[in-house]
């Protein structure tokens, strides 16, 4: 697969992550596979997750294939730009074509990055999962890696103006170790260890993370912050 237009992205990310002076903490990039199909399965706290978490893979050399909303690919600037990185357009009316072209992705040997929880978590909690992230590896045989990313709020979420002012926020990215499924595998088994996973490895985040949590409007209810808590989030949509 040639890929002409994902390096020029990653330089443009790389300057305006200098000019935003972020302090990116990323942890764990040893455990990106050098080659071979893989699974990003990464929670969602803000519109620059895709970028961020795309930066963990670089130092083993690889490109991520994320799997993106259609709106995102019928814009005319973004549009072009995701076909070029050749990422996965999801269409939430007709999945099905979206599901083959990740699994052909992973067959061939590509990193596809998936955010099971589907939409921004507004409470920054893992809520309630898609299963796609656990079809995909088991029906391409390949590894699950949970992602996390955390203070990427701060700069650009849902709800909330975005902040480009240079700011220097602590951005962390870690990457956990590989979850192996068998083709045996339930998807509701395999879905449940995934999410397991995440928040496990949230919560590791979240202890290492410099900045004090408490009173903070991008931090949990959990740890003293003002976010709604998930069931909060839910009523809301009840």
């Amino acid at each position: 697969m040639t890929d002409r237009v994902y390096p020029v992205v990653i330089l443009v990310v790389r300057l305006l992550w200098k000019y935003l002076g972020l302090r990116l903490i990323i942890k764990g990039e040893e455990n990106i596979p050098r080659t071979g199909g893989a699974v990003l399965a990464i929670n969602h706290v803000g519109y620059l997750d895709f970028a961020l978490s795309g930066t963990a893979a670089l130092p083993a050399k690889r490109y991520v294939r994320y799997m993106a909303k259609k709106q995102i690919f019928d814009n005319k600037i973004a549009g072009p730009l995701m076909r070029g990185m050749h990422h996965i357009s999801v269409d939430r009316n007709s999945g099905s074509g979206s599901f083959v072209a990740a699994l052909r992705a992973l067959k061939a040997g590509e990193i596809v990055g998936i955010f099971p929880e589907a939409t921004i978590s507004k409470s920054f909690e893992i809520k309630s999962m898609k299963s796609g992230a656990a079809r995909l590896a088991i029906g391409a045989n390949v590894p699950v890696f949970p992602t996390i990313v955390w203070g990427s709020q701060r700069i650009w979420t849902k709800g909330r103006k975005r902040d480009f002012r240079r700011n220097k926020f602590p951005i962390s990215i870690y990457v956990g170790e590989p979850l192996i499924f068998t083709r045996e595998t339930e998807v509701e088994s395999a879905e449940g260890q995934i999410k397991s996973a995440l928040e496990k490895l949230l919560r590791k985040v979240q202890a290492e993370y410099p900045d004090e949590h408490r009173g903070q409007w991008w931090a949990p209810a959990r740890l003293g912050g003002s976010a709604p808590t998930l069931e909060e989030v839910e009523g809301e949509r009840g």
